[in-house]
């Protein structure tokens, strides 16, 4: 993987297609965003190593907060971008949402939440996928206030990315820049991403249960 994006890894351009791809998977989640971030890090991993080990001179790699600044950056603005267009949407949107189960459901734990001045469901959600488009439509349409979903946007955000670039690291480091190295950081991303739609669910699946049983006890009295 690293040969055949090898120029790109030691291109100043690498940061420019990282940020862009941050901050488009908020309205494309398919976007492979994360795994880009990944391969960069693994790269800087790559590069230090040779570094230390040999004496000529070696390609330039990305520097690793570099690539944490531009990923948290671009995943804040993302989220700022699909909250204001959810805040403006008007009447179309909000039927969309309305019609959207998950969207409903995300906004009103995600009003919730930060109505009582705890949003770890914002930092939660980025890990999970489509997770930070849900929220971040959600408090737009919500109209929530930005001084409440802000900053728990940029932690989010930073906590993605640190994780992100953690593992391409201590991947390439661990595992050596290959094929085996990159798939096991992507695979402990993709873990992190399913425990998080996980935790995402389970207040909502709780939350319909007690509902069902007291409806059953009422009809039952």
């Amino acid at each position: 993987m690293l040969e055949s994006v090898g120029a790109l890894m030691g291109s100043p351009w690498i940061y420019v297609v990282v940020a862009l791809s941050v901050l488009l998977d908020v309205f494309l989640p398919l976007l492979p965003s994360g795994v880009l971030v990944i391969t960069a890090a693994t790269a800087a991993a790559a590069g230090s190593t040779t570094v230390a080990g040999a004496a000529e001179q070696v390609p330039e790699v990305p520097s690793l907060l570099a690539l944490i600044l531009c990923a948290a950056t671009a995943s804040v603005l993302g989220d700022l971008v699909a909250y204001r267009l959810a805040w403006r949407g008007g009447e179309r949107l909000d039927r969309a949402i309305a019609r959207s189960r998950r969207l409903t459901s995300a906004q009103e734990r995600l009003g919730a939440a930060l109505a009582r001045g705890g949003g770890i469901l914002v930092i939660i959600a980025r890990f999970a996928p489509a997770g930070r488009s849900v929220v971040s439509l959600g408090a737009g349409a919500a109209h929530r206030k930005v001084k409440e979903f802000l900053p728990w946007s940029a932690l989010a955000g930073v906590a993605w990315a640190v994780y992100s670039v953690g593992l391409g690291y201590f991947g390439g480091q661990w595992l050596g820049a290959t094929w085996v190295g990159t798939a096991v950081s992507v695979l402990a991303l993709f873990v992190a991403g399913a425990l998080a739609a996980y935790f995402m669910r389970r207040p909502a699946a709780e939350a319909a249960a007690a509902a069902a049983a007291t409806a059953t006890a009422t009809t039952a009295s």
